[in-house]
């Protein structure tokens, strides 16, 4: 037993431990936010969700539980237990799992590198001893900052910068004493292969490798659909975003899923899609300048209004799964933003962001909302936990009965 009180602990928006039963209660209220189930007649489809633990993937994987009824594999990289916590998203998969066994859901979790083929060969092994050997739907929600090729075994590094010239833009930071202060920071622009590196790393190779390995083992069921998530964003974070070096990977993403479709509808009757999200608090998107601001003052515009990750990847499960038509826009993507990148919309948050500053941003922006966001990615703020008493952080990892495979911690 490792029983102890966890204190929030924070360098920026970056914290060193996780609260297991925050993480725990989080994953609870995702569940209970979800519709009642779709009729799906007879078992639930398989599906595997890579990047499970953590953002839409981890709604994906609860929205999918939930509403669909889906049985299958889980895939994400998290830390176990230490000298400190595990990682937020190794308590929120052994959350996840608990829940899916409670409610009758076959989910296996995989902990492991998920561009390495290692991993791969796990996943297509589970397939076939667990699942009948046919997987229905794979949705894909990986962002990394770096990649080993499993061919040459180079390492790529994914960068955050702008394309062609500096990009200088307002930014959200907070003060020692928590104060909201209103900053502009400025990010030099892509250099040498920064552009090849990132597309390598977060571009769609991966997925199309993910889809081509199951395929060539036969484990793609008749009609096999899969769904890359992505993000386009708004005007006012383009330049660091859809015009930089994460957009090119975004394009290259969407690229992949119009090769995947053509190839997938010739040869299972299937598809492949990108989804287009809409903004939320992230541990990812917290490190992109100007986004902590921009979702500030888009929740300060739309207060309630705003739909969170799990309602949004109801909606790609019930379009998925032939609910609601697969309805796509003139680049074969899946539109889950079009509320964020209303022009009312926009045009409100551009007029806030035009007066942001120190002085003026708690009026304009919803600070405390943004605030409880970032803490409850770790587990923290989450309404009913109580802080003062001691926890177990000595969490397993979910291993299924009956399964002989192992599970690699992240290094």
């Amino acid at each position: 037993m490792s029983e102890r009180v966890i204190a929030p602990k924070s360098r920026g928006f970056l914290f060193l431990d996780s609260h297991p039963g925050g993480c725990r209660r989080l994953v609870d209220d995702m569940w209970e936010a979800v519709p009642a189930p779709v009729a799906t007649g007879g078992e639930g489809p398989v599906a595997l969700i890579i990047g499970s633990s953590a953002g839409y993937g981890l709604a994906a994987t609860v929205a999918g539980l939930a509403r669909v009824g889906i049985r299958g594999i889980g895939v994400c990289f998290e830390k176990a237990p230490a000298r400190r916590t595990g990682t937020a998203g190794w308590y929120r998969t052994a959350a996840t799992a608990r829940l899916a066994r409670q409610h009758g859901r076959d989910m296996v979790f995989v902990n492991g590198d998920a561009f390495g083929d290692t991993v791969k060969e796990q996943v297509a092994d589970l397939l076939v001893e667990r699942f009948g050997g046919r997987l229905d739907f794979l949705v894909y929600s990986v962002a990394a900052p770096r990649r080993t090729d499993p061919d040459t075994g180079e390492v790529y590094a994914s960068a955050l910068k702008p394309i062609g010239s500096p990009y200088t833009t307002k930014t959200l930071v907070f003060d020692e004493h928590g104060g909201p202060e209103v900053k502009e920071v400025t990010t030099a622009p892509a250099e040498g292969d920064d552009v090849e590196q990132t597309v390598a790393v977060m571009g769609g190779d991966d997925w199309e490798r993910w889809v081509g390995f199951l395929a060539d083992r036969s484990l793609l069921a008749d009609g096999f659909t899969t769904a890359a998530l992505s993000y386009i964003g708004s005007p006012l974070t383009a330049a660091i975003y859809r015009q930089g070096t994460i957009g090119a990977a975004k394009t290259h993403l969407e690229a992949t899923a119009r090769t995947l479709d053509e190839r997938l509808g010739k040869t299972v009757g299937g598809r492949a899609v990108t989804s287009v999200n809409a903004a939320a608090v992230t541990q990812s998107s917290t490190a992109i300048p100007g986004i902590a601001l921009y979702v500030g003052l888009l929740r300060g515009v739309l207060g309630d209004a705003m739909v969170a990750p799990v309602g949004q990847l109801v909606e790609l499960w019930d379009r998925l799964t032939g609910a609601r038509p697969l309805d796509l826009d003139d680049e074969g993507r899946v539109r889950l933003d079009t509320w964020e990148l209303d022009p009312a919309v926009q045009h409100a948050v551009a007029e806030r962001w035009n007066t942001a500053t120190g002085d003026t941003v708690t009026e304009l922006a919803d600070l405390d909302w943004f605030g409880d966001e970032v803490r409850r990615l770790y587990g923290f703020s989450v309404p009913g936990v109580d802080y003062t008493a001691a926890v177990e952080t000595d969490v397993p990892w979910p291993t299924p009965t009956g399964w002989s495979g192992t599970s690699t911690s992240r290094r």
